[in-house]
Order: structure tokens, then C-alpha cells, then sequence
């Protein structure tokens, strides 16, 4: 709104060449189309981003490649689903959970009968951990990863595809917005999540 209020008063910011800072250039015709391109593209300064608007854009998830994904080496086909989903990827990292971490993560499931069994099978082997980043991203890709019995999930879901028992069905992805986030606080620290910007979003996304 600013910008568009300083054209009124003959006075356009613009980025200045190759986007190493703004400069105020006379608002002629040209440069008000070059700005115009400028946000249709989605062209990229420090601390500007034309996508931050949209809603919901910049929703986040867990997603979790548990011990016998990684170990039948699902976890290249599993993230090639998000990324030609269109989502971005913003955090990742491979580890030996220990049971202190995922008795906070599964804190909900402490008093079922099957938690043992589960703490055994996921300190079983390496985890390979990421943050996806997308419009819906979270209720996306509890549709894409399938129903938590592998029996009834459809085909074309990961667990659909990959996994035949509830025992070993493969991949975890958070349930909830809240959920995601206390899961992606305990998992990474800040500094191990990475902010950039797609120059395609222009074909995910309507600008």
C-alpha cells in the first residue's frame, strides 16, 4: 500500500540493479510496468518476499521417515512425493532418536498398551526427520502419507504403497497446525530450519 500511495505522489521505490537494495525512481509508465513484473515473478531482495501474503503459504509439517522406511531406503521416493506435490522443503536431518525425545513426541500414547512396542521400534534404527513448508500443507499430507493401518490405506498413499501392517507403516506426518508446531520445536531448533523463497511459486500458487 505505501508503494502505491508514493506513485501518487510521483515517487516510485523500486528495486535498485541487481536487487542490492531500493532506490526512489520518478513513477513514468516504464517503471511502473517494471515493478509490475517485478511482483508477478516474485523477484527476490533481503527481507522482501512477494508470497508472504497469500494465506497459508507459509503453514508447516512434520514428517518423519520412521526405522523400516529407512532401512527398505523409501526416504529419496517419499520426499519426491512432496516435492512434486509443490511443496518446499525447510528443515531435514537423519538421527538415532532417544527414547527421551520420543516419549515427548508420542507423549499422548504413554498410557496405551502398545507403547513399549512402539518405543522398541522406533529406537530400532536411524529416523530421517523433515520440515515440508505449503498452502494446507499439514491436512495434505495426512492425505498423501494414508490412513495409520496400512491394510486400509488407499493406493497411491505412501503407506498405500509401502506398507502392509500397522506395525511398520513407514512415515509419520503431524495430524494438526498445533500439532505440527510443538512436534517441528521439538525436533529442530531454530536455527535448523531454513527460510527461502521458490521462484516457481507463481505456478503453485495464484499471485
Amino acid at each position: 500500500m505505501v508503494l502505491f500511495q508514493r506513485c501518487a505522489l510521483k515517487n516510485l521505490i523500486l528495486p535498485s540493479p541487481y536487487c542490492r537494495g531500493w532506490g526512489v525512481l520518478p513513477a513514468s509508465k516504464s517503471y511502473i510496468t517494471e515493478f509490475a513484473f517485478f511482483l508477478l515473478l516474485g523477484h527476490r531482495c533481503t527481507g522482501y518476499s512477494t508470497i508472504s501474503g497469500i494465506p497459508g503459504v507459509r503453514e508447516r509439517t512434520l514428517i518423519a521417515v520412521k526405522p523400516d522406511g529407512v532401512q527398505r531406503r523409501l526416504v529419496g521416493q517419499i520426499m519426491q512425493r512432496f516435492e512434486q506435490r509443490g511443496f518446499k522443503l525447510v528443515g531435514m536431518k537423519m538421527l538415532q532418536a532417544s527414547e527421551e525425545l520420543l516419549s515427548q513426541h508420542y507423549q499422548e500414547l504413554s498410557r496405551k498398551p502398545f507403547y513399549p512396542t512402539l518405543l522398541y521400534y522406533m529406537t530400532s534404527g536411524p529416523i530421517v526427520v523433515m520440515v515440508w513448508e505449503g498452502h494446507n500443507v499439514v491436512r495434505t499430507s495426512r492425505i498423501m502419507v494414508g490412513g495409520t493401518n496400512p491394510s486400509e490405506a488407499q493406493a497411491g498413499t505412501v503407506r498405500g504403497d509401502f506398507s502392509i501392517h500397522i506395525s511398520r507403516n513407514v512415515v509419520h506426518a503431524s495430524d494438526s497446525v498445533e500439532g505440527a508446531q510443538r512436534e517441528i520445536q521439538l525436533w529442530f531448533h531454530r536455527k535448523e530450519l531454513v527460510d527461502w523463497d521458490c521462484y516457481n511459486h507463481n505456478s503453485t500458487y495464484e499471485l
